[in-house]
């Protein structure tokens, strides 16, 4: 556990440093996966995506699903359901404006290790309720786990986590946007493990960075 305190709170005191002026903002993620028996899973998921460290909300997303187990561990396709709640600041103010999301999306995740590292494939549709808009977009996810001190992604593991994520959308313009990700990983128990990283995010006319405290739980039910 004291693993867990520095790796969460060295990355705490650094974005501490960053006002709301700056284009660095921080993520708490939770990510939930219960399995239901051997076949099904439900998924549940919660982000608070911040301006700041935290208390300058930019967005909450909730995300849930109901997922099948083709074969064990390694490849699951899930039905979900998203809301998200985005705060925009207005232009020259310090005022925010509200956007509510409704999202239905689809998924497909495979899963293969070669030797110490662990690869994850993630395939998404999103079909996205806004306002009075409709739209679609796809996404491919490619994501990597290198134990440190351990063979396997164990009890007490500390291992290196990267992704990137490339974002599609169905009209113009194509490109959404682009995640790269890296962070330091502690797997405290095989139902917990908590990561600690940073995350670059190019979007069409723009780039955000993003700080992010993520803690995994899988469960069975």
């Amino acid at each position: 556990m004291k693993i867990v305190n520095i790796i969460v709170l060295s990355f705490c005191f650094y974005n501490l440093s960053f006002s709301q002026k700056s284009d660095t903002g921080n993520w708490l993620i939770y990510f939930g996966n219960q399995k239901i028996n051997e076949k099904w899973n439900w998924h549940n998921e919660v982000q608070y995506r911040n301006y700041n460290f935290i208390g300058d909300t930019n967005q909450l997303l909730l995300r849930t699903g109901i997922g099948y187990n083709f074969t064990e561990n390694n490849n699951n396709l899930l039905l979900g359901y998203g809301f998200i709640n985005t705060q925009r600041y207005t232009s020259n103010s310090d005022q925010k404006t509200d956007l509510n999301e409704h999202r239905i999306y689809q998924q497909f995740i495979t899963r293969q290790n070669t030797g110490s590292v662990f690869v994850q494939h993630r395939y998404r549709i999103e079909e996205r309720f806004i306002a009075d808009d409709f739209q679609m977009r796809f996404r491919y996810f490619l994501g990597i786990n290198i134990p440190i001190n351990k063979k396997t992604l164990e009890k007490n593991a500390i291992y290196l986590s990267a992704y990137n994520e490339i974002f599609i959308n169905a009209e113009k313009p194509l490109f959404d946007r682009n995640r790269l990700y890296g962070a330091l990983g502690f797997v405290i128990n095989k139902d917990f493990k908590v990561e600690a990283g940073f995350m670059a995010q190019t979007l069409e006319n723009s780039n955000r960075n993003q700080f992010q405290i993520v803690i995994f739980n899988n469960l069975p039910l």
